[in-house]
């Protein structure tokens, strides 16, 4: 058995630790000079979107990993340098690093004759491994609107904002109404003569701490004993009695119920929006020079845009043919799994209301399970028809829109992959 592991970011470095726990060798390519991916700041593998100010939106204490626990004196919401700091210190306690070529891109992976994957890196060439073990991160392939006009001023993707030296005494429009957007729209706001929010549709804006609590730290006591839709009511009712209706602040109303939508983390927009310096705005209707019109027929002189629209799903290493990707949509069984493609899985591809590293770190427990014969898949039929249960499971709760096609719930997934991890498992292996 030897396993492929491409990426080294959060959910790379778990899948290198739970294999090399597990004693199944495997080899870890990295495009970039160290480990982080997203988190790096200024990785020169250039697939970072962090920016200097960036902060985790999570607690810590959900974003940590099983196997070495984030530092207590980390801040309830960490820095990117904090972060960075907890996946070096990761990698160097379990010894990973002599497992990772680094400065090397993977740039083909294509099925074998004899049933395995031929992995191609530049440098390196061609090699063939039993399994592969996809981390290669969705938040590096900006995705842009096509308004009709032209721009004359400036324009870049939230994927490559760093800080607001650029944006002082500008009139600035941010395009979008999540984390990001909300982010870069405040930060801008304390330098730019104005900053604008253009927001398609509206969402639930959520506060980093209610009533000194942090709103996202894991549930203790009674309240971790609560049904999901039970704990998603009593948020709902304490982040209205805290912010009251989003239509008192220009914005609009949220068309859907709280949990339907990834929620918009900000302690700082409503106040900045009633401080006057971030004024919300509808959708982007044309281009029109230095002026952008917007659909509800008002115009605006606007000197540099920021399209915090989200990205695409891609893996520029696999054939189209091999793993179709439409619109962000790929089928993977507890998404992690291709039906039809044996050896082949996907770590982190998932958009969580939670933290992403204790869900990789469950996915790659599985993997292993299933690489060593300890827990089975069930057949592709079935894999498909749960593929398909499941899309139309998000369809009818989430709102319209690529950034939830990869939509879980934190607990209900783990439980789920808990759930796979047993499956077929002998009662002997189980009582050990």
């Amino acid at each position: 058995m030897n396993v492929c592991v491409i990426g080294a970011g959060s959910s790379g470095i778990a899948a290198c630790q739970v294999l090399k726990a597990r004693g199944i060798p495997f080899q870890c390519f990295e495009k970039g000079s160290g480990v982080g991916g997203n988190w790096r700041y200024g990785n020169d593998n250039g697939m970072s979107a962090a920016y200097k100010s960036l902060h985790i939106n999570t607690h810590r204490d959900l974003n940590t990993y099983a196997t070495l626990p984030m530092p207590s004196e980390y801040a309830d919401f960490p820095h990117h340098t904090e972060m960075q700091e907890y996946f070096e210190t990761f990698v160097e306690h379990f010894g990973l690093a002599e497992h990772i070529a680094f400065r090397t891109e993977v740039t083909a992976v294509a099925p074998s004759p004899d049933g395995r994957w031929e992995v191609t890196t530049e440098p390196g060439g061609t090699r063939t491994f039993d399994a592969v073990l996809v981390a290669n991160g969705h938040h590096w392939n900006p995705k842009l609107p096509d308004f009709p006009g032209e721009f004359d001023g400036e324009t870049t993707h939230a994927h490559d904002y760093r800080s607001p030296e650029d944006y002082e005494d500008k009139d600035v429009l941010v395009i979008g109404f999540g984390n990001s957007a909300v982010d870069i729209a405040v930060e801008t706001s304390r330098v730019s003569r104005m900053t604008y929010l253009s927001v398609r549709r509206g969402a639930h804006v959520v506060p980093k701490y209610l009533r000194g609590e942090p709103l996202s730290k894991p549930p203790e006591g009674i309240a971790k004993k609560l049904p999901q839709r039970v704990q998603l009511a009593l948020i709902t009712r304490l982040i209205k009695r805290e912010t009251g209706p989003m239509e008192n602040y220009g914005l609009p109303t949220p068309d859907h119920k709280f949990g339907h939508a990834h929620p918009t983390v900000s302690n700082e927009l409503l106040g900045r929006i009633g401080h006057g310096r971030i004024r919300p705005r509808p959708n982007v209707e044309r281009l029109e020079g230095d002026h952008v019109r917007f659909v509800d027929g008002t115009t605006q002189h606007i000197d540099r845009i920021v399209y915090a629209t989200g990205y695409r799903i891609t893996f520029p290493f696999l054939s189209e043919d091999l793993l179709p990707v439409r619109e962000n949509r790929v089928s993977l069984f507890k998404k992690v799994v291709p039906p039809d493609l044996p050896g082949l899985y996907f770590l982190g591809l998932v958009q969580p209301l939670g933290a992403l590293p204790p869900i990789a770190e469950a996915q790659a427990e599985w993997i292993a399970d299933l690489l060593q014969q300890r827990a089975a898949l069930p057949s592709p039929d079935e894999m498909r028809a749960s593929i398909e249960e499941d899309r139309r499971a998000i369809e009818k709760r989430y709102v319209d829109s690529t950034r939830h096609t990869i939509q879980v719930d934190f607990f209900p997934y783990l439980k789920e992959i808990a759930r796979e991890r047993s499956r077929n498992r002998p009662v002997t292996e189980g009582k050990n």
